[in-house]
């Protein structure tokens, strides 16, 4: 099911990973902290936030939503429902060794209160190529159902907390590091996975790539507008607009009613 744009895209970075040099590494990859990476964690630490923002912006055409990490520990779903929430991504995995052990509680339970839920994975380029990641991810609680109430998964691309920005590859080489990992979780689940992350990070790290646009995004920016997208998009379907609220976790705005979320959930 690969794209042609994908399959050039991968081609050229195989070429490319092939060329760079051998590096020294640890006997194993990090995950200290893993709980607390979560979707906009890096995002908040390296672009800063906007206190003010408060939820106006929605209105009747956008739907409210959140999400999740380890870093909530168990979630009060019932409490979350009322605020108003309909919809919750909800943290998995991050590379291929580390699992949210709160995952259960919080993807189940949401389910269980009537939310529309997905579960994304937190992308670590660094230790493993983009295709093993999206295995671990699907076998772990990050694969996809047509039952209305699941969203297609999310992968997390963002500064690295564990050192250089962009996890020590050239923009090619993020590039086809996530096209492996999209075409990867396509074959799994039939389902093209939304990808989140910031325009600064995407222009800094991928060079404004374009490619990705079959990809619904999920755009972080803690402000009052959204401003400037990736070069893959012409628009978002989930904006991330602050890390502070009366829901658990960060809040989010659906590009659409909840019609569209449920639409997207099905495919």
């Amino acid at each position: 099911m690969c794209s042609k744009g994908w399959g050039a895209v991968l081609a050229a970075g195989v070429l490319l990973l092939a060329q760079t040099p051998a590096v020294a590494r640890e006997s194993g990859p990090r995950y200290d902290g893993a709980e607390e990476h979560y979707a906009g964690s890096q995002i908040a630490l390296h672009e800063g936030v906007n206190v003010s923002v408060g939820p106006l912006y929605g209105g009747e055409a956008q739907t409210l939503g959140h999400d999740v990490s380890g870093h909530q520990g168990d979630v009060d779903w019932p409490g979350a429902a009322r605020t108003g929430a309909k919809f919750v991504y909800v943290k998995a995995t991050e590379g291929t060794g580390f699992v949210n052990p709160r995952f259960p509680q919080q993807y189940n339970g949401s389910y269980g209160v009537g939310l529309i839920r997905g579960a994304y994975h937190f992308a670590r380029p660094d230790i493993s190529d983009g295709a093993a990641q999206a295995h671990y991810f699907v076998d772990h609680g990050g694969g996809w159902s047509g039952d209305g109430k699941t969203l297609p998964g999310a992968l997390d691309v963002e500064y690295n907390p564990y050192g250089e920005t962009c996890y020590g590859k050239t923009p090619a080489q993020m590039v086809a590091w996530m096209a492996s990992f999209a075409e990867t979780y396509l074959w799994r689940t039939g389902r093209h996975p939304a990808i989140y992350t910031s325009t600064s990070w995407w222009k800094r790290c991928t060079g404004n790539s374009n490619v990705f646009w079959q990809n619904p995004l999920w755009i972080a920016r803690y402000n009052t507008e959204i401003g400037e997208l990736p070069a893959s998009w012409k628009t978002h379907t989930i904006w991330q607009f602050s890390n502070k609220g009366s829901l658990p976790g960060d809040q989010n705005w659906f590009n659409g009613t909840i019609d569209r979320v449920r639409a997207l959930s099905l495919g």
